[in-house]
């Protein structure tokens, strides 16, 4: 543990934010899992599935839970998914 003052107020900080980002990690990850299993089994709301994890993933890419590629190459393939069924 940290004994100087503004280290153990960051060790505070980081936590609270190690928190929020897990959540929104989880946000994300969950709306696409829900999109590839409705695809998956042909139902009615895929659609609206969608555009809750294409939001989700624009989202993590604008807090920089992860990058611009890998939002872009997630979003990609969501839609070449959602294109077949």
């Amino acid at each position: 543990m940290p004994v100087i003052k503004s280290a153990i107020e960051r060790v505070k900080t980081n936590r609270k934010a190690e928190a929020r980002n897990a959540a929104q990690l989880s946000k994300y990850r969950t709306a696409v899992k829900k999109f590839e299993k409705a695809n998956l089994d042909g139902s009615k709301d895929a659609k609206d599935l969608y555009i809750q994890a294409i939001s989700a993933i624009d989202h993590a890419k604008s807090k920089g839970l992860i990058k611009a590629n890998k939002a872009a190459r997630d979003k990609s393939r969501l839609t070449l998914k959602l294109a077949n069924k």
